[in-house]
């Protein structure tokens, strides 16, 4: 399975992920051969693209979980999407109250690791597709790191509204694109007059839900620190969380210019910058969600495809593998084999295409 820039859909492509319309009405399922009329359907609808199977690729199996949270997903999109607007114009909240109770309800209190999808988006909906998966991945973190009640409903409260100062923008920089630090000044600066409309609109809760919003947002400065310099306020645990949950899903999600990482590159991203992303709370999102489950097809350093055997609780990209040019099993995790990295996951499992004629 690998994702497809709608411009470069080719009929007989096979859809891995259904595609629904605004009203939550099934348009193409799973399996679906795309025709030409499915493609223009496609591109009038506005996405920026979709995920589709291998010729050679048989469907993969899809749990009751599974569906759950697709249905989850539709049904919640426009609900978030017509709370930010009625935020924004008249700063009184109506819903994010009882759309946090539902997202917690849901996903805040799960003792197994789910499989996360990534959602279809187009220009229009894309901050509130965005806003959902982030409040989704903080429910289930703030879950595994047992923090208190009302800082887990804040910290959804946040998710559900901290991208809310990007909906009337249209700007390629706010849709997953690479980070710079100019890029990330123009982001806080965007946002600053939206989290006083978020303080504005709850009437006890607002500070909270904004000093998650803003330290979050300005964390990531880190990342570029002029001259050494790092910020030294404590983090609320709540922002650490929002920080962690926005990026994965900002890396792992399509962005305007047709592209999507996996969660591999996600996780090491995530890895690499202690100093920016908390550890414990990279830990929690870790033991939330599926990143490389058995039978999950990966690329090592060695330049060899592997088929992933077994999960490493302890460190996750360090998993059981079996090799496909000779069947030989790796530990990843023995000292012999330290050498030998996961770059991603694969790409595609063979050239092949087939045409439907």
């Amino acid at each position: 399975m690998h994702f497809v820039r709608t411009e470069d859909l080719k009929t007989g492509m096979r859809l891995a992920r259904p595609v629904y319309n605004k009203k939550s009405i099934l348009l193409f399922d799973r399996n679906s051969l795309l025709s030409l009329q499915a493609i223009e359907s496609i591109r009038n609808f506005g996405l920026i693209g979709v995920y589709v199977l291998e010729p050679a690729e048989p469907l993969p199996p899809l749990t009751q979980e599974d569906l759950e949270f697709e249905r989850f997903q539709i049904q919640a999109v426009s609900a978030i999407e017509e709370e930010q607007d009625r935020i924004l114009k008249t700063r009184k909240q109506n819903r994010t109250q009882s759309i946090a109770d539902m997202v917690i309800r849901n996903y805040g209190h799960l003792d197994e690791k789910i499989n996360f999808y990534q959602n279809l988006r187009s220009r229009e909906d894309y901050f509130s597709r965005h806003s959902l998966n982030v409040a989704i991945l903080c429910a289930m973190i703030t879950h595994v790191m047992n923090i208190r009640r009302e800082e887990q409903y804040h910290t959804v409260c946040a998710a559900i509204l901290h991208d809310m100062g990007k909906v009337k923008k249209h700007d390629d920089v706010y849709y997953g694109a690479p980070y710079t630090r100019e890029d990330m000044l123009r982001n806080c600066e965007t946002q600053e007059e939206a989290y006083g409309i978020i303080e504005e609109a709850f009437a006890t809760d607002g500070s909270g839900i904004r000093r998650i919003c803003q330290q979050a947002a300005r964390k990531q400065l880190d990342l570029f620190p002029e001259d050494g310099e790092k910020s030294r306020y404590k983090m609320l645990d709540g922002a650490n969380v929002l920080l962690v949950a926005n990026r994965y899903d900002e890396i792992t999600a399509m962005t305007l210019q047709g592209t999507a990482q996996s969660e591999v590159k996600a996780l090491q991203e995530l890895l690499e910058h202690p100093e920016v992303y908390d550890p414990e709370t990279v830990r929690a999102l870790i033991r939330s969600i599926n990143i490389l489950p058995p039978g999950a097809s990966v690329e090592l350093s060695t330049g060899e495809k592997a088929l992933v055997l077994n999960e490493n609780e302890e460190s996750v990209l360090r998993p059981t593998v079996v090799s496909f040019r000779d069947n030989s099993i790796l530990d990843l995790s023995l000292p012999g084999n330290e050498d030998i990295q996961i770059v991603d996951v694969m790409k595609t499992m063979d050239n092949r295409y087939i045409f439907n004629k």
